[in-house]
């Protein structure tokens, strides 16, 4: 019995230490986030944010970012430590909700960052802002990103970027192209560039 004890509390604190995922460059470098146990939260890993922000560049000074299907916020929070001018983050599970406004509230986000309480969808079908980032990486298995890189590319400034995280690599949609790709695990992660504005695109 006491075994037994033990054995459930060794789960419940190793449960707890995956239970966190650490912002790696920028202002909160080395700072954790706190995540709750939910079916398809997969927070973007310390190698693929390396990846990415290869990528990017170190600092994202000036640029508005959305952090869609935000999860544990490690992509949003990262960009906002790396000096993003603002980030909109979007989650729909009010548990997970509840854990991005703690998060917000301990590292003293402010008001460079606004916490939507909403499906991506509807977000999407709704929203009106302009992006020079999106960060894309929903639960795998779902078929999200087919429905809804086709809307993403509408908040798209010119020349803006798209991130995305997916259980396989895929083709851009019409008004992205191709930028980079790696792999890491069973996770692709590739970068399109808006090649061209949604305006002009739809004008003549």
């Amino acid at each position: 019995m006491c075994f037994m004890n033990a054995a459930r509390k060794n789960i419940k604190i190793n449960r707890t230490k995956h239970n966190r995922v650490r912002i790696i460059g920028g202002d909160w470098r080395s700072r954790l986030l706190k995540f709750p146990d939910v079916s398809g939260l997969r927070p973007t890993t310390d190698k693929g944010r390396e990846t990415l922000f290869n990528w990017l560049g170190q600092y994202m000074h000036d640029y508005s970012c959305l952090d869609l299907f935000s999860g544990s916020g490690a992509l949003g929070f990262e960009a906002l430590s790396r000096g993003a001018a603002h980030v909109v983050m979007v989650e729909k599970q009010q548990r997970v909700f509840d854990f991005l406004a703690e998060n917000a509230k301990v590292l003293g986000a402010g008001d460079r960052l606004t916490l939507i309480h909403q499906d991506a969808l509807d977000f999407l079908h709704t929203s009106k802002q302009r992006f020079d980032l999106v960060f894309l990486d929903p639960p795998f298995g779902y078929g999200l990103l087919d429905r809804v890189l086709p809307d993403v590319v509408k908040l798209i400034k010119p020349c803006g970027l798209v991130y995305v995280e997916s259980e396989e690599e895929i083709s851009p949609p019409k008004g992205l192209r191709f930028r980079r790709h790696a792999k890491s695990g069973v996770s692709h992660h590739l970068l399109f560039e808006a090649s061209v504005s949604p305006f002009d695109e739809n004008s003549g």
